[in-house]
């Protein structure tokens, strides 16, 4: 990039900014200039409409769109639902599903279980700003820079040479031969959960530790005086009090479950029966040039996410009405 490029580029970064301040500036001069009745109600139309009007843009108009492809072919014509009846009827979209399904089983159930174990464990101990700092460490790492360095770890080079992947490295210090563990079918597929679980352990424990410290310690003193265990205290007093953010913990690592895509794309490429539905959708749209099945699945993973959202909100509002 040349001098003139570069100051071309900051000159139109300088002219965008002005142009939305004088944007801001002249919303704001006719609202001030507007009656006091209705000067509420223009305030509040003002600064809503852009966000409406991009929300519209961004996330309404393409959600019909996609709607729309879901039931045509890649020519734009109307074929009803084919498109959902490949999905339940080919073998490999058949694996991608069940691969998606036990992605949503495993994830957030064993990084809510080991994140809950963990934050009580080293809740009020020493050096817990510490712990929490090195499990939450891979939470602050994006899926793609995780799924390079566990595809690192399952590395595999062939028996005889040096091992640089540090899973085939054991397996060769206990005389074994090395695996190819990223091409062994339903092994990958656990080994690729392993990298989420990793990843999402860390947001679990950051919440429920918060929320264990937020239970009143009278509490807990007033169980230990009636003569109960730790597990009984963990079970009567700890569990009830955070409840609502164990359900916020696992609707969010659900949800994010349900749409990864970067792990797999980056470790398989969604070979070796490794894909799910998020990269099964991307695949079809942009590689097999198959928008009308890429649609489709985009639907399935709509539908997918909407009852977890369902369910939160409805958990969430009964605990705003004990309140």
């Amino acid at each position: 990039m040349t001098t003139a490029d570069l100051i071309g580029k900051i000159l139109q970064l300088v002219g965008g900014v002005a142009i939305f301040a004088a944007v801001v500036g002249l919303i704001l001069f006719f609202i001030d200039k507007a009656p006091k009745r209705g000067r509420d109600v223009l305030q509040l139309i003002a600064f809503l409409a852009p966000a409406v009007i991009l929300l519209g843009i961004g996330l309404v108009y393409p959600a019909i769109r996609t709607g729309i492809a879901a039931f045509a072919n890649k020519s734009g014509e109307f074929i009803g639902l084919d498109n959902f009846v490949w999905m339940f009827t080919q073998p490999e979209a058949l694996i991608t599903l069940r691969n998606t399904i036990i992605w949503v089983i495993l994830v957030p159930t064993i990084s809510t279980v080991i994140g809950l174990a963990y934050a009580n464990f080293i809740d009020r101990s020493r050096g817990e700003k510490i712990y929490k700092s090195l499990i939450f460490m891979p939470f602050a790492i994006s899926f793609v820079g995780a799924g390079i360095i566990w595809k690192f770890v399952y590395e595999y080079r062939p028996e005889g040479r040096d091992q640089i992947g540090l899973l085939n490295q054991i397996m060769v210090w206990l005389g074994q031969e090395p695996v190819l563990w990223l091409q062994t079918a339903p092994m990958n597929t656990i080994l690729l959960i392993i990298v989420m679980i990793w990843v999402q352990t860390g947001f679990a424990v950051v919440v429920l530790s918060a929320s264990i410290k937020g239970i009143p310690a009278e509490q807990l003193e007033a169980a230990e005086l009636d003569g109960t265990n730790g597990w009984q205290r963990f079970t009567n007093v700890v569990l009830p009090g955070i409840r609502g953010a164990l359900v916020v913990v696992v609707t969010t690592i659900s949800i994010a479950t349900l749409k990864v895509f970067d792990i797999v794309r980056t470790m398989t490429g969604g070979n070796f029966e490794t894909s799910v539905v998020a990269n099964e959708m991307y695949t079809q749209a942009f590689r097999a040039l198959e928008p009308g099945r890429g649609s489709a699945l985009a639907l399935i993973l709509f539908v997918l996410v909407l009852p977890i959202v369902v369910y939160n909100v409805r958990v969430l509002r009964k605990q705003k009405e004990i309140r």
